[in-house]
């Protein structure tokens, strides 16, 4: 598959480059990125070139297609979709810098991919899902406000640096309302 450069209102999704190296080294130093995503830790500068440079294989094979984004054409996250199965399904993934958080660059960005994610002249998806360890709490928060229903926990199903975790998993149709439901794990 062909990398997409998707744009919006303040945002432009696309590969890294050899230049994000640093800023994504950098980003990956946050204790949250490291206690809720998958990265190595400690997260060297080797872990971040590599990571560059598997991204353009990864969109040739299809399964996993990430993008970094940009605001201002400085590397504010990366979000993309994984496992992407041939058969109407893929996981979102997302992670922002520390220095970008708030002002709803992640949701813009969000609303973007999963927009190409269901176009039948992008993925053409029937199904998105999200995944996230048990207490990342604003990832979910953002899932809910993009649409995807609570579906569960999954015990011991995420595994990272830290082992496995309990997960939460969330789902999103192609036909879906995208209106805000309830979360019971979020409910206070």
């Amino acid at each position: 598959m062909e990398p997409v450069t998707l744009r919006t209102r303040r945002l432009e999704l696309t590969l890294p480059v050899a230049d994000d190296v640093d800023a994504i080294h950098q980003a990956c130093q946050d204790a949250d990125i490291q206690r809720y995503t998958p990265v190595p830790i400690p997260y060297e500068r080797e872990h971040a070139v590599a990571f560059v440079e598997r991204i353009p294989r990864d969109w040739e094979t299809g399964q996993h297609l990430t993008w970094v984004m940009r605001e201002t054409g400085r590397l504010v996250g990366t979000i993309g979709f994984y496992r992407v199965d041939g058969r109407g399904a893929a996981e979102i993934g997302y992670w922002m810098a520390p220095w970008a958080r708030g002002g709803g660059k992640l949701r813009e960005a969000a609303d973007a991919v999963i927009a190409w994610g269901f176009a039948p002249e992008g993925l053409g998806l029937h199904r998105i899902e999200w995944r996230a360890v048990v207490g990342n709490v604003a990832s979910a928060k953002l899932a809910r406000t993009l649409g995807f229903r609570y579906e569960g926990l999954l015990r011991g199903a995420l595994t990272g640096a830290h082992g496995r975790d309990d997960g939460w998993i969330a789902g999103l149709l192609a036909s879906d309302d995208r209106r805000p439901q309830p979360w019971p794990v979020l409910e206070d």
